[in-house]
C-alpha cells in the first residue's frame, strides 16, 4: 500500500490522496480510512467526503489543530485494513433499454460494433462498485463497465436529461437522479428514485457499495413506477456494510 499524500485543504480540511488515477484498490484504500476516520470518534472532525481517490476530512480548527489531526489520520493510514466483515451491498436497479427510455441506445451499439441486445446484456451483466457520490445529489460514479461498452459522450450536451435516466459517459455508467444538463449517451431508464429528498435516508446508495442493473420490459417498468410513486417499491439488495 502506498503512503498517502495529507494535504492542507484551506484551514478547515485535509485532503488524503491514494493516487492519481481511476482503480478499485486506490479507492477501496480510500474507503478504509473513510471507515477508520469514522471509528476512531476524533474529536473536532465534522465530515468526511470519499472521492474516486481521496478522502477530505473536515474539522473544526477550534477543536483540533491541523497538525495534530494529520498526525491522527497519519496513524489511521498505516493500519488500514481494506477489506471488512460480511459481503458488500449490492443494490438491484431496474431498468428498461433503448427506444423513448434510452434514445442513445442505437449510437452506443453502433460505436462499439456491438448490437443493441450485446449492449444491454454486457451493460447488465456487471456489479459497479460506487466510487463515489457527486454533480448531484444521489448521482453516482461506477467502476466497473465492461471496456467494450466504452463510449465517449455526446459532441453537444443536452440541456435537459430526464431523472432516472442511465447512460454512459466515456468509461463510466450512472444515473441522473434529478433532471439536469448531460452529455452522456442515454441508453435506459429506471423508474427507482436514487434521490428523494421525502425519504430517510434520502439517498438510496452509499460510496463503496455496489450497484447491479437489472433489464425489465415496459410493463414491468410502468408497474415499478407506480409503485414508486406510492412508496412501496423497496430496491432489492444483497449483501452488507463491508
Amino acid at each position: 500500500m502506498r503512503e498517502p499524500l495529507i494535504l492542507r485543504g484551506g484551514d478547515s480540511a485535509l485532503v488524503v490522496e491514494f493516487g492519481r488515477e481511476i482503480d478499485e484498490t486506490v479507492n477501496r484504500q480510500v474507503h478504509a480510512l473513510n471507515r477508520a476516520v469514522s471509528d476512531k470518534h476524533i474529536i473536532g472532525v465534522t465530515e468526511t467526503v470519499p472521492t474516486f481517490r481521496s478522502l477530505t476530512v473536515f474539522f473544526d480548527p477550534s477543536v483540533i489543530s491541523g497538525e495534530k489531526l494529520t498526525k491522527k489520520i497519519s496513524k489511521c493510514c498505516r493500519h488500514l485494513t481494506l477489506g471488512g466483515t460480511g459481503v458488500e451491498k449490492t443494490t438491484e436497479i431496474p431498468v428498461l433499454y433503448g427506444g423513448k427510455y434510452g434514445e442513445d441506445l442505437e449510437n452506443v451499439a453502433k460505436y462499439t460494433g456491438l448490437s443493441p441486445e450485446e449492449v444491454i446484456r454486457l451493460h447488465s451483466s456487471a456489479d459497479y462498485r460506487i466510487y463515489m457520490l457527486g454533480f448531484l445529489p444521489g448521482f453516482v460514479y461506477l467502476g466497473g463497465m465492461d471496456k467494450r461498452l466504452f463510449c465517449p459522450r455526446l459532441p453537444t450536451p443536452r440541456t435537459k436529461i430526464h431523472a432516472g435516466a442511465v447512460g454512459i459517459g466515456g468509461e463510466q455508467t450512472g444515473i441522473y437522479p434529478l433532471p439536469s444538463p448531460g452529455g452522456w449517451q442515454l441508453i435506459g431508464t429506471t423508474p427507482v428514485r436514487p434521490y428523494d429528498p421525502q425519504r430517510t435516508p434520502p439517498v438510496l446508495f452509499s460510496a463503496g457499495e455496489h450497484i447491479r442493473f437489472v433489464p425489465v420490459t415496459e410493463d414491468e417498468y410502468l408497474e415499478i413506477e407506480e409503485q414508486v410513486r406510492r412508496g412501496e417499491y423497496v430496491c432489492k439488495t444483497t449483501g452488507g456494510a463491508k
